[in-house]
């Protein structure tokens, strides 16, 4: 393939910034497009238009070749159009199609589970089929045909089999590829096995060959056994799932199986929105040149949290979903030795009941060494990233994360456990060498988390000119998605051959 052909691509995903967002998915959804097509390629986004959606806001607009169209879904006749809009970036204005239905989608303003029981839409299955579906509709309708379908996730992972099985005699859809990449492992759309009838699917892949897997339907399995290619979102967590069995999460089998066709091209950070030296949402912009400005940034966040500011005194920051996954049973674990360090711990996230209950505890016996806000507030995240010296995050997993990416560039050296993309971003500070940009524990324990925070605790404390130094490090690192979109475009082009 010439190296300068201009790619057609068909970003498929199931939430986009600043449409719909639950994770870090929605912002790879939005900022990839964007560079792709500054980059002079060609891309177009698919997306469920859920009821959270602002349709006037957004512009978004009946296109006739695209209204009621028809498909079948289980011996249910669906009808849905595909609405179109503009996701508008900085300098990219991406083409993006809202799949509209109302039943599955626009009668509901959460995405994948009801808010109030937290259970999972029962016809979650139903929804995603006719993600899928629509994908298909969508091409043949338009004549608009890409080299390369990106899907995202388990909600898109009938699209590699439907390519391979019910459209395979398909003259339009004959150089057509797939690429299929894991944000996250953990869900994986699974269901009943009732549900391949739904599908449409060949009988002969209703085996645990095909789409079945332990005797249900599993979308995420669906996606990595059909796509032409398979990538996740750092190098070190590729590794660990096709060699790992606490990785993988029940699919190993599976992934080493497609070991050779899986990569991993670690997220980029959105340097227009993460950025000290243009933060808006931060008490006092800085750079590398005037590093003494972040202080107005950690009495900004003592004022906040109601905590008495001690330039002397480091503040350990954490935003994270609270979850054991994010390591949450090491913090629990090792509580009460860290509220006898010299330090105030700040913490914003949210997630299981256990947890909130237990910081809601302890932060009426440690008021003076603890503050937490149990929700989500974006502007109190640029506010913990610029303010503290210290970010903690001791994930069990973490297929890319991008808190320890942010940290770096505000100069707030992390402490992090080597796994997936934190291992791919932060080296460990090495005393003899003077050489990483923050400090890493290897076994998913709390006495060798502790071991590094202390670590980390002394040399802040004994010798500021080398705290300064990895400060200085992290804050030079290129994180930029242009990076990571050169990553893409060679995977793209290997996966087209």
């Amino acid at each position: 393939m010439p190296p300068s052909k201009k790619l057609k691509i068909l970003f498929v995903t199931s939430e986009v910034v600043p449409f719909v967002k639950t994770g870090g998915l929605a912002d790879v959804s939005s900022a990839l497009p964007q560079i792709l097509l500054e980059q002079g390629h060609q891309v177009r986004i698919v997306v469920p238009k859920y009821g959270a959606i602002d349709e006037r806001k957004y512009k978004i607009h009946e296109v006739v070749r695209l209204k009621d169209l028809t498909t079948n879904i289980g011996g249910k006749e669906v009808v849905f159009s595909l609405r179109s809009s503009f996701l508008v970036g900085p300098k990219a204005r991406v083409q993006i199609y809202f799949l509209d239905n109302q039943e599955y989608f626009g009668s509901r303003h959460s995405l994948y589970s009801d808010p109030l029981s937290g259970e999972e839409f029962a016809d979650n299955d139903e929804r995603f089929i006719l993600l899928a579906r629509s994908v298909f509709e969508l091409i043949t309708k338009l004549g608009w045909v890409p080299d390369v379908i990106h899907c995202n996730d388990w909600q898109c992972g009938l699209i590699p089999a439907y390519l391979k099985t019910l459209h395979s005699e398909e003259e339009l859809f004959k150089n057509v590829k797939t690429l299929f990449t894991i944000h996250n492992l953990q869900d994986q759309g699974v269901f009943a096995k009732s549900t391949f009838e739904k599908t449409g699917l060949p009988e002969k892949y209703k085996s645990e060959e095909g789409i079945l897997h332990k005797n249900k339907i599993n979308f995420m399995k669906t996606g990595l056994v059909f796509a032409d290619s398979i990538n996740t979102v750092s190098e070190k967590y590729a590794e660990e799932i096709c060699n790992d069995k606490e990785y993988a999460l029940g699919l190993l089998d599976v992934l080493a199986k497609r070991k050779k066709d899986m990569f991993g091209i670690v997220n980029g950070i959105d340097t227009a929105i993460w950025n000290p030296e243009k933060d808006k949402k931060i008490a006092k912009k800085y750079s590398l040149k005037n590093l003494e400005d972040k202080t107005q940034n950690k009495k900004a966040l003592a004022e906040k949290f109601g905590f008495e500011y001690k330039p002397d005194v480091p503040v350990i920051g954490m935003i994270s979903r609270l979850y054991d996954s994010k390591g949450f049973d090491l913090v629990e674990k090792a509580f009460k030795e860290l509220m006898k360090l010299d330090i105030h711990l700040v913490l914003l996230g949210t997630g299981e009941k256990k947890y909130h209950k237990f910081f809601e505890n302890e932060v009426i016996k440690h008021s003076g060494k603890f503050s937490c806000y149990l929700g989500f507030d974006d502007e109190l995240a640029h506010l913990i990233e610029a303010g503290a010296d210290i970010f903690l995050m001791p994930s069990k997993f973490e297929p890319c994360g991008l808190n320890q990416m942010y940290s770096l560039v505000y100069g707030t050296i992390p402490v992090v456990r080597e796994t997936g993309g934190l291992a791919d971003t932060v080296d460990n500070f090495d005393e003899k060498s003077g050489n990483g940009n923050g400090f890493v524990f290897k076994k998913y324990n709390a006495a060798d988390m502790m071991k590094e925070i202390n670590r980390a605790l002394k040399i802040y404390k004994d010798d500021q000119k080398t705290w300064i130094k990895i400060m200085k490090t992290g804050m030079k690192s290129n994180f930029t998605w242009m990076n990571s979109s050169k990553n893409y475009i060679d995977l793209y082009k290997k996966v087209i051959g």
